[in-house]
This record gives C-alpha cells, sequence and structure tokens, in this order.
C-alpha cells in the first residue's frame, strides 16, 4: 500500500491529512514546529495565565471547507456566533455606534433600510459592488469601485482589509470579488461570523490529531524537511536532519509549508515573494458584560475587538506600519482604543502581543499571479497552502481548499 507523506502541520496539511485519512490512505504527517497548527494555533502565556490563540480568526458561515472539516474530525460545534448575520461597529472619532444587519436571503433588501445598512449610505452605494463581481484578474479595487464615502471607510475598507490582509485600494479586486461572492452576495445565511471555542487548537487542531490517530496516521513534530530529492519524473526521498525517507513511485507528497520554504525546496516554483504583517495584541481582562463579541473599530488602530470570557483581543491586519514598534508602545496604543470602544477606566491589564511578520502574501494583482497550482512538475509531488491559487485571499478557507484540493489529487493518482 502506498503512503501519502504530508510536510507541514498547519491548516493546509491538517485538511490534506484528513481528508485523505477518511478515504482510508496511509498518512505521515510531519511538522517543523514543536506543535500543529502553524498560524492557526493556542498556546498556554504564561504572562496572562491562560491559554490564548496567537490570534484572531474569523470564520464566515458560509466558509463551506471549514464547515465541512470540522464536521470530518467531529468538532461540528466548535464555532460560536449569532443565529443572524450582525456586524457591530464603532466610531471612535464621532462616537457613533452602528450594526450592519444584512437578511438571510440572496435578495439584499436590508440595504433599504437605514436600521440595517451603514449609516451615511444610499442603496446605490451597495449596488455598485456588483463591479467587484465581474472584475478582471489584473484589476485594482481602486479601479473598480469608488474607494471613498461612508461605505468604503465605515464597511468595505475593514473588510476587505481583514480579508485580504493587504491595503484594499491596492489589493486585488478579483480576489475582493471572490469573498463577496460566497459571503454578502449570498446573503446573511452565508455570512454569519463564528469564532473558535474554546480555542482554534481545540476547534481545528486538537481534533484533527485525533482523528488521524484513530485512523493509524503518523504524526512527527518538530521535523523540518531539508531537502527533497527529485529525479525528473518523482520525488524519491524526503531528507530530515535525523533520517532520510525513502519514496516508492506510488507514495505521495502533499508539501504544505511556507511559499518562501517551499521555493527553497522545489526547483524553479514561482511564488508570492511579497507579505504583510498582522498584529495581535491580548489583555487579561473581562470584558463588560454589554461587550459585543466582535467589534469593528474605525479611526483607530485597533480593528477588530474580541471580548472573550476572560480576556480582550485586538487585531490589526496590514500591519506593517506598527509591527516593528515595541511590544510596550504597542499594547499602550492598542488599549487605548479598547478603553474608548468599550467606554472603560481600566488600567492598562495584563498583555501579551502576537506578531506575524509574514502573516499572509500581499494581495495585489501581480502577486497573485504568483501563486502556483497544487500540480508540480513531479507526478507525486502536489502543493498546499492558503498561498497557492485556490482563488481566494490567503484565508483559513483558502488552506482548508487547498489542502482538501492536494488530497483529491493523490487519491486520484492512486493514493489508496
Amino acid at each position: 500500500m502506498s503512503t501519502v507523506y504530508v510536510v507541514g502541520g498547519g491548516l493546509a496539511g491538517l485538511s490534506a491529512a484528513v481528508a485523505l485519512a477518511e478515504e482510508g490512505a496511509r498518512v505521515v504527517l510531519y511538522e517543523a514546529a514543536g506543535q500543529a497548527g502553524g498560524r492557526c494555533r493556542s498556546y498556554y502565556d504564561a504572562a496572562l495565565g491562560c491559554t490564548i490563540d496567537n490570534g484572531n480568526h474569523l470564520v464566515l458561515s458560509g466558509n463551506y471547507a471549514i464547515a465541512g472539516y470540522l464536521r470530518t474530525i467531529g468538532a461540528g460545534s466548535a464555532l460560536v456566533g449569532p443565529e443572524r448575520a450582525q456586524f457591530a461597529f464603532a466610531d471612535l472619532a464621532s462616537g457613533e455606534r452602528w450594526t450592519l444587519r444584512p437578511n438571510d436571503g440572496r435578495l439584499p433588501w436590508w440595504i433599504f433600510s437605514a436600521g440595517r445598512r451603514v449609516p451615511g449610505t444610499k442603496p446605490w452605494d451597495y449596488l455598485r459592488l456588483a463591479a467587484l463581481l465581474v472584475a478582471g484578474q489584473a484589476r485594482r479595487i481602486d479601479e473598480v469601485i469608488p474607494c471613498k464615502g461612508a461605505l468604503w471607510e465605515r464597511l468595505m475598507r475593514p473588510f476587505l482589509l481583514a480579508a485580504l490582509n493587504t491595503e484594499p485600494e491596492k489589493a486585488s479586486a478579483a480576489l475582493a470579488g471572490a469573498v463577496l461572492r460566497e459571503t454578502l452576495a449570498k446573503g446573511g445565511r452565508a455570512c454569519r461570523p463564528r469564532i473558535a471555542h474554546p480555542t482554534l487548537a481545540a476547534a481545528f487542531v486538537d481534533p484533527a490529531l485525533a482523528f488521524l490517530a484513530a485512523r493509524d496516521g503518523l504524526v512527527h513534530l518538530g521535523q523540518r524537511l531539508r531537502r527533497i530529492v527529485l529525479d525528473d519524473h518523482h520525488a524519491v526521498a524526503l531528507e530530515f536532519p535525523e533520517s532520510t525517507v525513502p519514496l516508492s513511485p506510488d507514495d505521495m507528497v502533499v508539501l504544505a509549508v511556507s511559499p518562501w520554504v517551499a521555493c527553497e525546496l522545489v526547483p524553479k516554483l514561482t511564488v508570492p515573494d511579497e507579505f504583510h504583517a498582522i498584529v495581535n495584541a491580548h489583555f487579561k481582562l473581562a470584558p463588560p458584560a454589554a461587550a459585543e463579541p466582535m467589534l469593528g473599530v474605525i479611526g483607530g488602530t485597533a480593528e477588530w475587538i474580541f471580548a472573550f470570557a476572560d480576556r480582550i483581543s485586538v487585531t490589526v491586519s496590514a500591519a506593517d506600519a506598527i509591527v516593528d514598534q515595541e511590544r510596550e508602545a504597542l499594547a499602550a496604543l492598542l488599549w487605548r482604543d479598547v478603553t474608548r470602544a468599550h467606554k472603560l477606566g481600566a488600567a492598562l491589564p495584563p498583555w501579551q502581543i502576537v506578531k506575524e511578520k509574514r502573516a499572509t502574501f500581499s494581495a495585489t494583482p501581480e502577486q497573485a499571479a504568483k501563486r502556483p497550482k497544487s500540480e508540480t512538475s513531479w507526478r507525486n509531488l502536489l502543493l498546499a497552502g492558503d498561498w497557492i491559487d485556490t482563488g481566494l485571499p490567503a484565508t483559513i478557507e483558502s488552506a482548508v481548499r487547498s489542502g482538501q484540493n492536494a488530497a483529491r489529487l493523490a487519491l486520484a493518482r492512486g493514493a489508496v
């Protein structure tokens, strides 16, 4: 029986391994770090005295690949959120607050209700967004829709900044359109916000590892791949620091690592090579009882504030301008936004700052054009990751889809 070797234990690698094991394939997974999960990980933080996630990863109810992955690993109820689509916002400059409430169905009658749409907008403003749904691959967002006005500043810019992790004006209109097609354009049923509960690891990682173990899958942590030995048509061996794994012609390899690692391992591989940072802050203070689970912030450094039972967390996307600031300065800066948004008088509580300097590839048309397909020039070597060409920006949904697609290709090539 052939074996599928999955290299990389982030969500792309885990989703590939799970999909393969579900079909009866023999799976061996290698992860360079001491824990699985990649950027979707949780850990105990001594400074806060609790388990935190490295960042706040929002899932929407229309993310069908994530939903299928969680059902498969027995974690279908691991995401929590409101029964209806609703997104609360606070404008720190004006003090204004509102909640966006799309209706469930595809016909967007909510844009005609002043109480459901963004203050200061008109229905026609939303209809203009349809141009993004048919935008060409080479076009930027600012070439397709107006990047000004209340709708842009109070909804589309923060929404697209979070989805693309790139300054939206310069970002790919096609990738923005792909996100809209699967969320707002499908109605509220597809864009109900969902948060992992109680942690990212408990939702996405630990059940996947248990699923693999129950199907005799092997997981090796702390094993960094140094080299893939290749001939003209096949990968023939995997070299690790302490061992070399020979590959038969029927074995498959799913390489689910970062793009900069992949291009070192695979000759002549073209990958995105520009990236943007994400900064997350975690504050050990129970939020006010009336705090929204997720609050969009306009006019601050903080962009999204998440309220958990025992802490408050902040996310800043495309954070290149602040990522190199001292951690103490970042904590104070972001805490000021939290106190203004939630009307808190509390002094700075215990905190933690988590920086991801190369969190995702830059979602510009030029960088998107560098995304490779899953297939490579070697029959038994496939790629997975949120950075390959999934048609979506570098999101959790993109990572999971890439892994599931690599698994389908491996199975089609005789992995079982």
